[in-house]
């Protein structure tokens, strides 16, 4: 009989470059849209590199761990960002085909990736409550942004800005909360483990 090995993986967690790509650049950009400032390169450098490169690393280490839905979340929500990113310097700088009512076609890209979120949080029943409320605010978000594009409502937006300066930091917090926790080796920043 052949004798079977084990491997044990050693490699680091990946899930809090994914969640800090996710939240800081979601800080970020709700910033703006809450009214604090004008979209700037800095929000398209971070959608770039932080919320669209860094993301899709984490899930490509992801699926080397066998996680079905960090790998599903961080490269599609990576992509996201460096889809967003590409729809507004593409927009800016002429190129593309623009439909007659944009502001449907933006809005229709928003809820599509609202669905797919929703689809997400359900996923997140199973993990912990931390991530509960990550996916949960990013459902309202992608409501309220949908609604704001259709409606072309300042206050929509604005309000839109602040749920999502909410939701990224709650994807911050999920971050460093791994990360301190196994850090000090003992629960530091409570997850909220869901009894499976």
């Amino acid at each position: 009989m052949a004798e079977v090995s084990k491997v044990a993986d050693t490699t680091a967690n990946p899930a809090p470059l994914g969640l800090m790509g996710f939240g800081m650049t979601t800080v970020l950009l709700n910033i703006h849209n809450a009214g604090f400032y004008p979209l700037d390169t800095m929000i398209l450098a971070m959608g770039i590199f932080y919320g669209g490169i860094a993301q899709i690393i984490a899930g490509i280490m992801e699926w080397k761990k066998g996680n079905t839905f960090a790998t599903t979340a961080f490269i599609s929500y990576g992509s996201f960002w460096l889809t967003l990113v590409a729809l507004i310097l593409m927009h800016k700088a002429g190129i593309g085909i623009e439909g007659p009512v944009k502001e449907t076609a933006f809005a229709a890209y928003l809820a599509m990736w609202g669905l797919f979120t929703l689809v997400l949080f359900f996923g997140t029943l199973r993990l912990n409550k931390a991530l509960q409320v990550v996916f949960g605010s990013l459902v309202i978000l992608y409501a309220l942004l949908v609604a704001a594009n259709i409606t072309g409502s300042k206050n929509i937006l604005v309000f839109a800005g602040w749920e999502g300066i909410f939701c990224g930091a709650s994807a911050i917090y999920a971050g460093l909360a791994q990360v301190m926790n196994e850090v000090y080796g003992k629960v530091v920043w409570p997850l909220g483990p869901v009894q499976n």
